[in-house]
């Protein structure tokens, strides 16, 4: 059981972190383009994509919390404390990407693309940490 656990979880980690991945690239095509066609599509794939995203956020969560929890995988122990504060980051993240949308949304955007550009790079480093810390279990 707790192996189907673990593969679901794994599936919507990773189903979470392509959405992370790709809406901070559509803030940068929001950010480029001034034509109103092509934001309110832009504002579309990105209201969609956040949607989508929270579920499948809230189901990776869901399950990790069962394997921490009900098999009581990684307690006690310094990594999770770790990844789970790095959790926390993805989450803070994830809803600033909301909040960031909103903005667009109501038009009250200030940032440029190269903000996003650089923004769009702190998903990768924290996947990173993660699976650093879920392998080599450094401490």
């Amino acid at each position: 059981m707790v192996l189907w656990i673990k593969t679901f979880h794994i599936l919507f980690v990773i189903s979470w972190f392509a959405g992370l991945f790709y809406l901070p690239r559509i803030y940068v095509n929001l950010a480029q383009n001034t034509d109103t066609a092509v934001q309110t599509c832009l504002l579309g794939m990105a209201r969609r994509l956040y949607r989508f995203t929270t579920k499948l956020a809230v189901l990776a969560v869901l399950f990790g919390l069962w394997l921490f929890f009900g098999f009581k995988l990684g307690q006690n122990q310094g990594w999770m404390d770790a990844k789970l504060v790095l959790v926390l980051v993805v989450i803070g993240y994830h809803l600033a990407c909301g909040q960031l949308l909103k903005a667009f949304e109501e038009g009250r955007n200030t940032h440029s693309h190269r903000y996003y550009r650089w923004f769009n790079e702190a998903p990768v480093i924290l996947l990173l940490a993660i699976v650093a810390l879920v392998v080599v279990q450094p401490f």
